[in-house]
Protein backbone atom coordinates (compact mmCIF):
# COMPACT_ATOMS: atom_id res chain seq x y z
CA UNK A 1 0.00 0.00 0.00
CA UNK A 2 2.84 2.39 0.86
CA UNK A 3 4.64 1.63 -2.43
CA UNK A 4 1.41 2.16 -4.33
CA UNK A 5 0.94 5.63 -2.77
CA UNK A 6 4.58 6.50 -3.44
CA UNK A 7 4.26 5.47 -7.08
CA UNK A 8 1.06 7.46 -7.40
CA UNK A 9 2.73 10.59 -5.98
CA UNK A 10 5.72 10.15 -8.27
CA UNK A 11 3.52 9.83 -11.35
CA UNK A 12 1.47 12.84 -10.27
CA UNK A 13 4.64 14.86 -9.74
CA UNK A 14 5.97 13.91 -13.19
CA UNK A 15 2.64 14.81 -14.78
CA UNK A 16 2.57 18.22 -13.09
CA UNK A 17 6.22 18.79 -14.03
CA UNK A 18 5.48 17.98 -17.67
CA UNK A 19 2.50 20.36 -17.71
CA UNK A 20 4.56 23.16 -16.13
CA UNK A 21 7.41 22.71 -18.63
CA UNK A 22 4.98 22.51 -21.55
CA UNK A 23 3.11 25.67 -20.55
CA UNK A 24 6.34 27.57 -19.90
CA UNK A 25 8.15 26.30 -22.99
CA UNK A 26 8.08 29.71 -24.75
CA UNK A 27 9.64 31.32 -21.69
CA UNK A 28 12.28 28.59 -21.42
CA UNK A 29 13.15 28.91 -25.12
CA UNK A 30 13.42 32.70 -24.79
CA UNK A 31 15.82 32.42 -21.85
CA UNK A 32 17.98 29.78 -23.58
CA UNK A 33 18.08 31.73 -26.85
CA UNK A 34 19.27 34.81 -24.98
CA UNK A 35 22.59 32.99 -24.50
CA UNK A 36 22.97 32.36 -28.25
CA UNK A 37 24.31 34.64 -30.97
CA UNK A 38 21.72 35.82 -33.50
CA UNK A 39 23.28 33.66 -36.21
CA UNK A 40 23.06 30.61 -33.96
CA UNK A 41 19.40 31.32 -33.18
CA UNK A 42 18.59 31.38 -36.89
CA UNK A 43 20.72 28.37 -37.89
CA UNK A 44 20.66 25.91 -34.97
CA UNK A 45 17.77 23.53 -34.34
CA UNK A 46 18.90 22.57 -30.85
CA UNK A 47 17.24 24.46 -27.99
CA UNK A 48 20.24 24.13 -25.67
CA UNK A 49 23.00 26.65 -26.59
CA UNK A 50 26.04 24.85 -28.01
CA UNK A 51 28.29 27.86 -27.34
CA UNK A 52 26.72 29.98 -24.58
CA UNK A 53 27.59 33.67 -24.72
CA UNK A 54 26.73 36.85 -22.82
CA UNK A 55 27.26 39.17 -25.77
CA UNK A 56 23.52 39.77 -26.11
CA UNK A 57 23.30 41.05 -22.53
CA UNK A 58 26.40 43.20 -23.02
CA UNK A 59 24.91 44.70 -26.18
CA UNK A 60 21.58 45.41 -24.49
CA UNK A 61 23.24 47.01 -21.45
CA UNK A 62 25.88 49.03 -23.26
CA UNK A 63 24.49 49.86 -26.71
CA UNK A 64 20.78 50.38 -26.04
CA UNK A 65 18.83 52.58 -23.58
CA UNK A 66 17.34 49.47 -21.95
CA UNK A 67 17.97 50.64 -18.39
CA UNK A 68 16.28 53.96 -19.18
CA UNK A 69 13.25 51.99 -20.37
CA UNK A 70 13.47 49.91 -17.20
CA UNK A 71 13.50 53.05 -15.04
CA UNK A 72 10.50 54.43 -16.92
CA UNK A 73 8.61 51.14 -16.47
CA UNK A 74 9.28 51.16 -12.73
CA UNK A 75 8.13 54.78 -12.37
CA UNK A 76 4.93 54.28 -14.38
CA UNK A 77 4.15 50.87 -12.89
CA UNK A 78 4.88 51.92 -9.32
CA UNK A 79 2.94 55.18 -9.60
CA UNK A 80 -0.11 53.61 -11.25
CA UNK A 81 -0.18 50.66 -8.85
CA UNK A 82 0.18 52.86 -5.77
CA UNK A 83 -2.52 55.26 -6.94
CA UNK A 84 -4.84 52.37 -7.77
CA UNK A 85 -4.31 50.69 -4.39
CA UNK A 86 -4.87 53.88 -2.40
CA UNK A 87 -8.04 54.79 -4.29
CA UNK A 88 -9.48 51.26 -4.42
CA UNK A 89 -8.81 50.62 -0.72
CA UNK A 90 -10.80 53.68 0.37
CA UNK A 91 -13.53 53.11 -2.21
CA UNK A 92 -13.87 49.42 -1.35
CA UNK A 93 -14.08 50.19 2.36
CA UNK A 94 -16.76 52.81 1.78
CA UNK A 95 -18.85 50.43 -0.36
CA UNK A 96 -18.47 47.70 2.25
CA UNK A 97 -19.33 49.71 5.37
CA UNK A 98 -21.71 52.47 4.31
CA UNK A 99 -25.16 52.25 2.73
CA UNK A 100 -25.74 55.50 0.85
CA UNK A 101 -27.57 56.21 -2.40
CA UNK A 102 -24.51 57.93 -3.81
CA UNK A 103 -22.35 54.89 -3.09
CA UNK A 104 -24.92 52.60 -4.72
CA UNK A 105 -24.80 54.71 -7.89
CA UNK A 106 -21.00 54.67 -7.71
CA UNK A 107 -20.85 50.87 -7.38
CA UNK A 108 -23.12 50.40 -10.40
CA UNK A 109 -21.05 52.88 -12.36
CA UNK A 110 -17.97 50.77 -11.58
CA UNK A 111 -19.66 47.74 -13.12
CA UNK A 112 -20.46 49.73 -16.25
CA UNK A 113 -16.88 51.00 -16.48
CA UNK A 114 -15.56 47.46 -16.15
CA UNK A 115 -17.41 46.44 -19.32
CA UNK A 116 -16.43 49.55 -21.30
CA UNK A 117 -13.56 48.95 -23.78
CA UNK A 118 -10.75 51.32 -22.87
CA UNK A 119 -9.55 51.46 -26.48
CA UNK A 120 -12.69 53.43 -27.45
CA UNK A 121 -11.68 56.26 -25.10
CA UNK A 122 -8.06 56.57 -26.22
CA UNK A 123 -8.64 59.14 -28.99
CA UNK A 124 -10.61 61.61 -26.80
CA UNK A 125 -8.16 60.93 -23.95
CA UNK A 126 -5.22 61.70 -26.21
CA UNK A 127 -6.81 64.99 -27.31
CA UNK A 128 -7.60 65.91 -23.69
CA UNK A 129 -4.15 64.96 -22.41
CA UNK A 130 -2.49 66.81 -25.29
CA UNK A 131 -4.33 69.99 -24.32
CA UNK A 132 -3.35 69.42 -20.66
CA UNK A 133 0.32 68.85 -21.65
CA UNK A 134 0.21 65.30 -20.27
CA UNK A 135 1.41 63.54 -23.45
CA UNK A 136 5.04 62.44 -23.15
CA UNK A 137 4.88 62.68 -19.36
CA UNK A 138 4.76 59.97 -16.71
CA UNK A 139 1.56 61.35 -15.20
CA UNK A 140 -0.58 60.71 -18.29
CA UNK A 141 -0.29 56.90 -18.49
CA UNK A 142 -0.19 56.63 -14.69
CA UNK A 143 -3.66 58.21 -14.48
CA UNK A 144 -5.04 56.03 -17.29
CA UNK A 145 -3.64 52.80 -15.85
CA UNK A 146 -4.89 53.57 -12.35
CA UNK A 147 -8.42 54.39 -13.57
CA UNK A 148 -8.47 51.31 -15.82
CA UNK A 149 -7.72 49.03 -12.86
CA UNK A 150 -9.91 50.86 -10.36
CA UNK A 151 -13.25 49.01 -10.90
CA UNK A 152 -11.71 45.55 -10.54
CA UNK A 153 -9.54 46.57 -7.59
CA UNK A 154 -12.43 48.28 -5.79
CA UNK A 155 -14.67 45.24 -6.02
CA UNK A 156 -11.90 42.95 -4.82
CA UNK A 157 -11.34 45.14 -1.77
CA UNK A 158 -15.07 45.38 -1.11
CA UNK A 159 -15.38 41.59 -1.12
CA UNK A 160 -12.45 41.26 1.27
CA UNK A 161 -13.70 43.97 3.64
CA UNK A 162 -17.14 42.31 3.69
CA UNK A 163 -15.46 39.23 5.20
CA UNK A 164 -13.90 41.24 8.07
CA UNK A 165 -16.34 41.38 11.04
CA UNK A 166 -17.64 44.86 11.76
CA UNK A 167 -17.54 44.03 15.47
CA UNK A 168 -13.77 44.55 15.44
CA UNK A 169 -14.18 48.15 14.34
CA UNK A 170 -17.12 48.72 16.69
CA UNK A 171 -15.01 47.55 19.61
CA UNK A 172 -12.23 49.93 18.55
CA UNK A 173 -14.72 52.82 18.31
CA UNK A 174 -16.00 52.02 21.80
CA UNK A 175 -12.40 52.21 23.02
CA UNK A 176 -12.10 55.71 21.62
CA UNK A 177 -10.94 55.25 18.01
CA UNK A 178 -12.49 57.21 15.21
CA UNK A 179 -13.78 55.45 12.07
CA UNK A 180 -10.66 56.40 10.14
CA UNK A 181 -8.35 55.30 12.95
CA UNK A 182 -10.18 51.99 13.29
CA UNK A 183 -9.78 51.47 9.56
CA UNK A 184 -6.06 52.24 9.75
CA UNK A 185 -5.31 50.20 12.88
CA UNK A 186 -7.75 47.29 12.54
CA UNK A 187 -8.83 46.77 8.94
CA UNK A 188 -5.69 47.62 6.99
CA UNK A 189 -3.37 45.23 8.92
CA UNK A 190 -5.81 42.41 8.11
CA UNK A 191 -5.91 43.37 4.44
CA UNK A 192 -2.39 42.26 3.51
CA UNK A 193 -3.51 39.34 1.30
CA UNK A 194 -6.06 41.51 -0.55
CA UNK A 195 -3.54 44.29 -1.09
CA UNK A 196 -1.00 41.75 -2.37
CA UNK A 197 -3.51 40.19 -4.79
CA UNK A 198 -4.66 43.53 -6.20
CA UNK A 199 -1.06 44.75 -6.40
CA UNK A 200 -0.09 41.70 -8.47
CA UNK A 201 -2.93 42.20 -10.96
CA UNK A 202 -2.27 45.94 -11.26
CA UNK A 203 1.51 45.49 -11.47
CA UNK A 204 1.33 42.88 -14.22
CA UNK A 205 -1.23 44.84 -16.24
CA UNK A 206 0.77 48.08 -16.19
CA UNK A 207 4.21 46.51 -16.52
CA UNK A 208 3.25 44.47 -19.60
CA UNK A 209 0.93 47.00 -21.26
CA UNK A 210 2.05 48.21 -24.69
CA UNK A 211 -0.73 50.03 -26.53
CA UNK A 212 -1.39 52.92 -24.12
CA UNK A 213 2.31 53.45 -23.43
CA UNK A 214 3.02 53.48 -27.16
CA UNK A 215 0.45 56.26 -27.67
CA UNK A 216 1.21 58.52 -24.70
CA UNK A 217 5.00 58.01 -24.39
CA UNK A 218 6.44 58.80 -27.81
CA UNK A 219 9.90 60.03 -26.82
CA UNK A 220 12.60 57.35 -26.64
CA UNK A 221 13.82 58.60 -23.26
CA UNK A 222 10.31 58.07 -21.85
CA UNK A 223 9.50 54.66 -23.40
CA UNK A 224 8.67 51.72 -21.16
CA UNK A 225 10.12 48.24 -21.68
CA UNK A 226 7.27 46.82 -23.86
CA UNK A 227 7.51 49.84 -26.18
CA UNK A 228 11.31 49.90 -26.17
CA UNK A 229 11.70 46.21 -26.98
CA UNK A 230 9.97 46.71 -30.33
CA UNK A 231 12.98 48.81 -31.34
CA UNK A 232 14.89 45.56 -31.83
CA UNK A 233 12.52 44.63 -34.66
CA UNK A 234 13.40 46.57 -37.79
CA UNK A 235 11.72 46.75 -41.21
CA UNK A 236 13.89 44.10 -42.90
CA UNK A 237 15.00 41.99 -39.94
CA UNK A 238 15.37 41.68 -36.21
CA UNK A 239 18.21 41.49 -33.71
CA UNK A 240 16.89 38.26 -32.18
CA UNK A 241 19.74 37.83 -29.72
CA UNK A 242 19.29 41.27 -28.16
CA UNK A 243 15.52 40.84 -28.27
CA UNK A 244 15.72 37.58 -26.32
CA UNK A 245 18.14 39.09 -23.79
CA UNK A 246 15.93 42.16 -23.27
CA UNK A 247 12.84 39.96 -22.85
CA UNK A 248 14.67 37.80 -20.29
CA UNK A 249 15.76 40.85 -18.31
CA UNK A 250 12.18 42.15 -18.45
CA UNK A 251 10.97 38.97 -16.72
CA UNK A 252 13.19 39.44 -13.66
CA UNK A 253 11.20 42.22 -11.90
CA UNK A 254 7.99 40.19 -11.98
CA UNK A 255 9.83 37.10 -10.72
CA UNK A 256 11.38 39.02 -7.83
CA UNK A 257 8.04 40.68 -7.09
CA UNK A 258 6.28 37.31 -6.87
CA UNK A 259 8.94 36.02 -4.47
CA UNK A 260 8.12 38.84 -2.06
CA UNK A 261 4.32 38.56 -2.19
CA UNK A 262 4.08 34.76 -2.40
CA UNK A 263 3.38 34.36 1.32
CA UNK A 264 0.41 36.75 1.11
CA UNK A 265 -1.05 34.88 -1.86
CA UNK A 266 -0.71 31.55 -0.05
CA UNK A 267 -2.36 33.08 3.01
CA UNK A 268 -5.22 34.40 0.87
CA UNK A 269 -5.74 31.01 -0.80
CA UNK A 270 -5.69 29.14 2.51
CA UNK A 271 -8.01 31.68 4.09
CA UNK A 272 -10.48 31.31 1.24
CA UNK A 273 -10.36 27.54 1.50
CA UNK A 274 -10.97 27.62 5.26
CA UNK A 275 -13.79 30.10 4.81
CA UNK A 276 -15.36 27.90 2.17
Amino acid sequence: MHRHRQLKRTLLFLLVLFIVIFLNLPVIVTVLNSFKATTAILSETNIIPSQPTLENYERVSQQTPYWTWFKNSMIVTGGATLLCILSATLAGYALSRFRLVLLTVYSRSLLMLQTFPLILALIPLFILFRDLKLVNTYLGPILIYAVAQLPFATWMFKSFFDAIPKELEEAAVIDGCSQIKAFRLIVLPLSGPAIAAVTIFAFLFVYNEFFIANIFLRKEELMTIPVGIQMFIQQFGADWGSLMAAATLAMLPTLIFFMFVEKYIVHLAVGGAVKG
